[in-house]
């Protein structure tokens, strides 16, 4: 996944793999172990965190806990996907406790909303 993100022109300061093979035991995994992995993450000039790149990956109840924390944007492939989708059909995304991209809060999300 960090090769993809570089190759979209996105420096990556940090990345940690969870090396789960089978997308039904990423499925599984606890999402409460997310923000302590986000708070081993290398991140004094970051710009944002991507959370999780993996849409089976339950994400959200991180979400806005590691936002809260760390201070900064957290996007995932469930977020990210949500908000295109919204956005796409001519949605403002305003949902709350899902992070600055879903609460309709962030520049990008104000700029690109219809």
């Amino acid at each position: 996944m960090r090769e993809y993100i570089e190759g979209e022109g996105i420096e990556v300061l940090h990345a940690v793999a969870l090396e789960v093979p089978d997308n039904l035991a990423v499925g599984r995994l606890d999402p409460q172990r997310l923000p302590d992995i986000a708070r081993g993450l290398r991140r004094d000039a970051a710009d944002a965190i991507v959370l999780s790149a993996c849409v089976q990956m339950p994400s959200l109840p991180a979400v806005q806990r590691v936002e809260d924390e760390l201070g900064l944007p957290v996007i995932t492939a469930a977020t990210a996907t949500a908000y295109e989708v919204l956005v796409g059909l001519g949605h403002t995304p305003s949902v709350a406790g899902a992070g600055r991209l879903l609460a309709g809060t962030s520049e990008r999300a104000n700029s690109t909303a219809r």
